[in-house]
Formats: structure tokens, C-alpha cells, sequence
């Protein structure tokens, strides 16, 4: 079995031991958050790919449950054009699978400087990222060799998730995300061979999109990221929002277009793009776990968790495989690349 399949596969367990492992650091940070009252007004993230995905889905989750706005930082302003920015009043979390990342540390480094709270999440204890904030939250995935990151994106969205629930005090959400590792479990269990029997239509297409809206819109980034890293395809993510002014016309009958239609608040918008992309002639493959595209030829149906909230997991968990199937019918070693390393370390 090839590492990505592997560690694609472990995630239930990762999921479930994650909060424990993690139960006195994520309480130490909500009670230092609280204490501060209103002396935070926003939250800061700072991230690279993957992980930028993950910060986006706690970003919709913390505006949603907290009410506080949140923001992806501009590494840049300070690494390269030594801005000084001023962090005081602002929550900062800086997320990297490997703590490695040196744009996000210099964020970190900055937001202390300046009296800011501040949470790394990483997969290393060791890293530079995990002894720089005021708290770490670690990922507990074991190694992850595959150069595509899968087991430590779920985990880091998992930690944020709680780190938003424990905030807010919302009861249900709580329970909702206590499904997760189960529904993950339960998906496992038949999603390969579904995904398997639609990729292989796919085999010699050209490229396509993601789209979804809400909180399906940072799986959409992650799959067509996913996507590319595997299997060398151009493929690009969008909101559906976004994808309806112009991106839509780049579609042909070579592409395909993965639509992320989530039940709930942003259901409509995914029914909506359906009918806009049948002119391009696009083959379109729908990932929902709504009953309202039962009727439709081409479905993945993903369980039920009730709530659009913790529904992105199962989401993240199928492009994930999407990405895998790909490489199958095209022959490609996903654990092996000539331009890409596991660790990336931007500045």
C-alpha cells in the first residue's frame, strides 16, 4: 500500500486520539482567550498551502460561532518588507504541519512582540513553531511521509474546530464534531471503490475545478491542490461565488467539474452552478450529502453528520481519495516527486 493510501486511512484513529492528546493545552488557550475579554477584536492566521486551507475553514467557523473577524496575514509585509504591524488586539495562530515554516514563525514572533496572544499548531513538538507561541496544539499524526498532506490537514482542522467550540460554548457543535471520527470511519469503509469507479472515466482528462461555497469553498482549494501535487493536472479551486465571474468559461468537454454541495446554508448556490455549467460541456461530478441529487448519474454520497459545520471533514476526506484514484488509473507514484518535498520552508 502506497504511504498516501496509508495515512488516507488512518485518520480515524488520528481524529480520535487528537482532542485527548491535546484536552489541557486547548482549555489553557480558551481560558487565556477569555480572559482577555474584549481586548482581542479579531483573529490572525498565518499559514502555506494545506494548512492555509484549514486555517480558512476555522476562519468561517470562528466568524460564524465567535463573531470575531478573521484574516489570513501577509507574511511578506514583514519578512520582506520589514512592516511593522501591529498585532496587540488580535488572537494570532500559525499553523504548519511540519513547524517549519519560517513566514509563519516571523508572524508569530512579531504578534508576541507586540502583546498578541498567540497558538501554533504543528505535527512536531520539536519545531521551531511549537515553542514560539504563547500555546501548541499538536496534530499526534505520526510520521507523514506521503508528499501530499492528508492525516495532518483533518487534524489541524479538528484543533481549530474545538479551539472555536470551547470559545463559543456551543453545546452542539461540540457533539457534532464528536461524530467525526466515526463518520470518517464509516466513509472509508465504501468511498474508495465509489470514487475508484468514477475516476476512471476521468483518466484522460485535461484538468477542471472545485467549487463550493461556505464551508465546502476550503475544500474546493484543497482538492484541486490535492489534485495537482498527485497527479499533475491543472486544477484550480474556486468559491462558487467566484467561479461564476468568468473562471466558468475556461471549461470544455476535457475538463471536469467536482461540485462540493454541502447540505445547508449554501446548498442553493451548488444547485445554481449545476445549471451554469451545462453549456461548457464539462463532465460534472457532485460530492453532497444531500438527498436532493439522488436522481443525478454522477453522485458521491457522503454520510450524514447533520450540520454543514463538521461536514467538511467527510468532504476533505473524499478529495483526498479522488486524488489517490487518479493516480491508480494513471499510473502515477503518488509518494514521488521530482519538484516537490514534504517540507517546505518559505520566507
Amino acid at each position: 500500500m502506497m504511504n498516501l493510501e496509508k495515512e488516507i486511512r488512518e485518520q480515524p484513529e488520528v481524529l480520535a486520539r487528537v482532542l485527548k492528546t491535546n484536552e489541557s493545552a486547548l482549555n489553557a488557550a480558551v481560558e487565556a482567550i477569555k480572559a482577555r475579554g474584549d481586548e482581542i477584536t479579531n483573529v490572525i492566521f498565518a499559514a502555506r498551502g494545506t494548512s492555509d486551507h484549514a486555517c480558512i475553514y476555522a476562519q468561517y467557523l470562528i466568524e460564524r460561532f465567535v463573531g470575531l473577524p478573521c484574516g489570513l496575514a501577509t507574511s511578506s509585509v514583514i519578512t520582506k518588507y520589514d512592516g511593522k504591524l501591529c498585532f496587540k488586539r488580535s488572537l494570532v495562530i500559525g499553523v504548519s504541519q511540519s513547524g517549519m515554516a519560517k513566514d509563519v514563525l516571523a508572524v508569530i514572533e512579531r504578534a508576541k512582540s507586540c502583546g498578541a496572544l498567540t497558538i501554533t499548531v504543528t505535527n512536531n513538538v520539536e519545531s521551531p513553531l511549537a515553542s514560539a507561541a504563547d500555546f501548541h496544539l499538536f496534530c499526534d499524526c505520526g510520521p507523514e511521509t506521503s508528499i501530499a498532506a492528508t492525516k495532518t490537514f483533518t487534524s489541524e482542522m479538528y484543533l481549530l474546530a474545538k479551539l472555536c467550540q470551547l470559545w463559543c460554548g456551543c453545546e452542539k457543535l461540540g457533539s457534532d464534531l464528536d461524530k467525526v471520527p466515526a463518520a470518517v470511519e464509516e466513509l472509508l469503509g465504501y468511498m474508495p471503490e465509489k470514487v475508484l469507479d468514477h475516476v476512471r472515466r476521468y483518466r484522460f482528462m485535461e484538468g477542471g475545478v472545485f467549487v463550493g461555497r461556505g464551508m465546502t469553498y476550503p475544500l474546493a482549494l484543497e482538492g484541486a491542490l490535492k489534485s495537482m501535487e498527485t497527479n499533475k493536472l491543472r486544477m484550480v479551486g474556486y468559491a462558487i461565488s467566484d467561479f461564476q465571474h468568468g473562471p466558468l468559461a475556461q471549461l470544455s468537454n476535457r475538463n471536469v467539474a467536482f461540485v462540493l454541495a454541502a447540505e445547508g446554508a449554501c446548498l442553493d448556490d451548488a444547485k445554481l452552478v449545476l445549471e451554469k455549467l451545462k453549456p461548457t460541456e464539462a463532465e460534472t461530478l457532485i460530492i453532497t450529502d444531500s438527498d436532493d441529487f439522488d436522481d443525478c448519474e454522477f453522485v458521491l454520497k457522503l454520510p450524514k453528520l447533520g450540520s454543514d459545520t463538521v461536514s467538511p471533514f467527510l468532504f476533505a476526506v473524499t478529495v483526498q481519495l479522488l486524488a489517490l484514484q487518479q493516480t491508480k488509473v494513471r499510473g502515477i507514484d503518488p509518494d514521488v516527486s521530482n519538484v516537490l518535498n514534504k517540507i517546505t520552508v518559505t520566507k
